[in-house]
């Protein structure tokens, strides 16, 4: 492999970008070290910066010297939007248009077509092949989920020099057992320690593997993709984590809501004008006292895994800075999907298992996630801003201009756009052939711009979204979004986001031309993707 320079010119796109030209000049640096951090359900209003009360100083630290967009879009749940930050596609066109096969299941999301096929394609490029081309060491910790079965679509398969963490999906935060183990590399690691703890063991393994790739070549920089499986159930934290929340949540869903809204609406998140959305929650004063002491440690757990999350970020920090890394190091955090209503109302396990190690299916249920998703309209699952908002935080010391570090950017973007930045940062463009397989190109557009100041709209083309026939596009100020279970096929909706984000004022009637443009547009999208309507997935499903 031919020699990297040292300082590269970073920006390939520039010329798009005259407004940035002067600032640009300047901007002659090492390549960076890339980290995305992803946690896993978790909702928009969770964590500090985006006006939450659990303590978070480490996110928000990033936040306060970095940039932190309020209108960056994930894929509406966990598999599909894995596919689709990592390769720069649409998650169909990364073999993941549903789901990828469970652990016990080898054809359980395999529809019979290359665009459903359960597993992640050939005919896309991870980041992580395309920058280990170009000298990058290649790491990930934390939870994988694009495929079980096919080990060719495994992380060493698939780029990564170095893997530590969940082939599947969810796991046991403390003893991850069969068959959801835990892997290093391509086999299967036994827990045997009592104070095992994944966000931690994630962690501690992830600033092992930079230690060790440092100390092999002190001149490459390294990407890391740490993928924290915390808060998604199930609900499971250390003690002294979860007692620093205990009673904290003794008010109730309501009150949480508005407090939350209150504080977005005074950080400049959300406008005062767009209404705080409805669902029908059950009211906390309908409970017994036994149940909302029940239903107030659910919510001290899922706070403290998100704390704990935190903490750990902050020792990776704190490392990154020992080692002199922390300045040239770009970190991006976000979330898979909305905050997660999956089980029940009142959340599901028995609640004998809470603050125990043992469990599975324990979760803080549909109420709590109205909450977490404040102010947005729906959860995980669905294409309305509940289910694919996400809080996005991009923080680089050397690379993003001084007088932007703790703004706010309210321009839109999506997974793709990440696939597209790491490709500038690393100096790179997508090939076209891939081990012998064509590569479909991504669908991203680079960030960079925005760190250095520009203003224009990154996204003049609109973008889709599809996920178990929930549907959406975005084009400018105007979302059409369709929610299969309760219109099925029938009923779009249309939004200005400008002035309506939490989509509580369908306006498809005043602008039905506008509307039927945006239909036209996601049928020639859905067709070119080929994407199967979800009648047709659940008529193959019933015949498996």
């Amino acid at each position: 492999m031919p020699k990297i320079k040292k300082s590269l010119l970073i920006i390939s796109t520039w010329f798009l970008f005259n407004s940035c030209e002067s600032k640009r000049n300047d901007l002659k640096i090492d390549r960076p070290n890339i980290i995305l951090i992803m946690s896993d359900d978790m909702g928009y209003s969770d964590i500090a910066p985006y006006g939450g009360e659990i303590d978070t100083p480490n996110l928000s630290y990033l936040a306060k010297n970095g940039i932190k967009f309020t209108q960056f879009y994930n894929a509406a749940r966990c598999c599909p939007t894995r596919a689709s930050l990592l390769t720069g596609n649409y998650p169909h066109e990364a073999g993941v248009g549903h789901m990828t096969n469970p652990p016990k299941d080898p054809k359980g999301h395999n529809y019979g077509t290359p665009e459903y096929q359960g597993k992640l394609s050939s005919n896309v490029v991870t980041i992580a092949e395309v920058l280990k081309k170009t000298g990058y060491s290649t790491l990930i910790s934390g939870k994988w989920h694009l495929s079980f079965f096919d080990k060719n679509q495994w992380p060493l398969q698939r780029g990564f020099d170095k893997f530590y963490g969940f082939i599947s999906g969810a796991g046991n935060y403390f003893k991850p057992e069969g068959p959801r183990f835990i892997f290093e590399g391509n086999e299967k690691i036994e827990i045997n320690d009592e104070d095992y703890y994944t966000t931690d063991a994630f962690t501690d393994k992830a600033i092992e593997y930079i230690d060790k790739a440092k100390l092999e070549n002190q001149e490459n920089p390294f990407f890391l993709y740490l993928s924290y499986n915390a808060p998604h159930w199930p609900l499971q934290a250390p003690k002294k984590d979860i007692d620093k929340y205990r009673g904290k949540y003794s008010n109730g869903w309501e009150i949480l809501r508005k407090e939350r809204y209150n504080r977005m609406i005074e950080m400049g998140l959300v406008d005062s004008s767009w209404e705080l959305s409805y669902d029908d929650i059950i009211s906390w004063d309908s409970l017994t006292i036994q149940k909302r002491e029940e239903m107030d440690l659910r919510m001290a757990i899922y706070a403290a895994m998100i704390d704990r999350m935190d903490q750990n970020i902050g020792k990776l920090i704190d490392n990154l800075k020992t080692k002199k890394l922390y300045n040239n190091t770009i970190i991006m955090f976000l979330n898979d999907n909305g905050a997660c209503a999956e089980n029940d109302m009142l959340g599901s396990g028995p609640k004998e298992q809470l603050e125990t190690k043992e469990g599975y299916l324990l979760s803080y249920g549909k109420a709590w996630a109205n909450a977490s998703n404040t102010p947005y309209r729906s959860y995980k699952h669905w294409t309305h801003e509940g289910g694919i908002g996400t809080p996005f935080i991009v923080n680089w010391p050397n690379g993003i201009s001084k007088n932007l570090r703790g703004s706010t950017n309210n321009q839109y973007g999506f997974l793709p756009d990440i696939m597209a930045t790491c490709l500038d940062l690393a100096n790179t463009v997508q090939p076209e052939i891939f081990n012998g397989n064509k590569i479909k190109k991504h669908s991203g557009k680079s960030l960079i711009p925005i760190f250095l100041g520009s203003t224009k709209e990154i996204h003049e083309e609109p973008i889709f979204w599809e996920h178990e026939g929930n549907k959406a596009v975005r084009h400018g100020d105007y979302k059409l979004v369709l929610d299969w279970e309760k219109n099925n096929n029938d009923n779009w909706e249309l939004y200005n986001i400008s002035n309506d984000r939490t989509e509580q004022n369908n306006i498809i009637g005043e602008f039905p031309d506008i509307a039927n443009n945006m239909k036209e547009m996601y049928n020639e999208w859905a067709t070119k993707t080929k994407v199967l309507s979800w009648d047709k997935i659940n008529e193959i499903r019933s015949k498996k």
